[in-house]
């Protein structure tokens, strides 16, 4: 399977991100992807009132997306808000195209280093994996990777590939706990995982006020901890080739899953 990664800096303008989108798909498209995954916060950036942004699934903007993957005839999977309980919303990764309809609410919210999304958002509560060519690809969210049991529990539901789309907010080390987290939910699952995270919107000369905008250093890291590409803090793009043997070797020498007791 070949999958991009789209490394974008969203801003406040819904139908400006939603031409990120379409542009991005057409280059996953050219470059014979069968899956493009972007960030969270794709559909509106962090650091602005994120009720009046929210849409349902069947909304416009989600549509819009939905239309796009259709025609491009791939799986497009990335991060909007949807409308919650109590004036809340929920953080979203939108999965649709080439006959996937799925959705996951993020179940771990980022209430560190001084910042509480639990305030504004809603959490999930169930793990999603989805289909895509017959490889399961489980679905994460930023703050997500800091908990190991959800990506073992993806693998347990059958993924062999886990997303992560993110927001990363900056910091001292924190590219450097993003690549180690990485690194370590792919050893913990024995999966690929692929991450990708909002480009840090300071190379674009923007300032956003301290919200966890993005970092970049989107990257995809093998079954056994391999990093297979990064990029930097700019806007960019990445195309990995996966192999489903690798994690099935993987599995076999290394069986965690099989091995856990707790």
């Amino acid at each position: 399977m070949r999958i991009a990664l789209a490394q974008i800096s969203s801003t406040d303008d819904l139908a400006a991100n939603l031409e990120l989108v379409a542009a991005e798909i057409e280059a996953a498209r050219a470059a014979g992807a069968r899956l493009l995954l972007l960030p969270e916060a794709t559909m509106c950036r962090f650091g602005v009132p994120l009720g009046p942004v929210a849409q349902p699934l069947d909304g416009p903007w989600a549509s819009a997306v939905r239309a796009l993957a259709d025609e491009a005839g791939l799986t497009v999977v990335l991060g909007m808000f949807t409308p919650g309980d109590g004036g809340r919303v929920r953080n979203t990764l939108l999965a649709v195209g080439a006959g996937v309809e799925a959705h996951y609410d993020k179940i771990h919210l980022f209430d560190a280093f001084g910042f509480q999304e639990s305030r504004t958002v809603q959490e999930g509560r169930d793990p999603v994996v989805v289909d895509v060519d017959g490889v399961g690809v489980g679905l994460a969210t930023c703050y997500d990777v800091r908990f190991p049991g959800l990506f073992s529990a993806l693998a347990e539901r059958g993924a062999e590939v886990v997303l992560v789309a993110a927001s990363w907010g900056s910091g001292p080390r924190k590219v450097e706990q993003w690549q180690l987290l990485t690194s370590a939910r792919a050893l913990d699952s024995t999966c690929y995982v692929l991450a990708c995270g909002q480009a840090d919107p300071a190379t674009l000369g923007r300032d956003t006020g301290g919200a966890p905008t993005g970092v970049g250093f989107s990257r995809g890291v093998g079954p056994l901890g391999e990093v297979l590409g990064e990029l930097g803090a700019s806007p960019g793009r990445l195309v990995l080739d996966l192999d489903r043997a690798v994690v099935a070797a993987a599995r076999e020498g290394l069986p965690v899953l099989a091995n856990r007791r707790v």
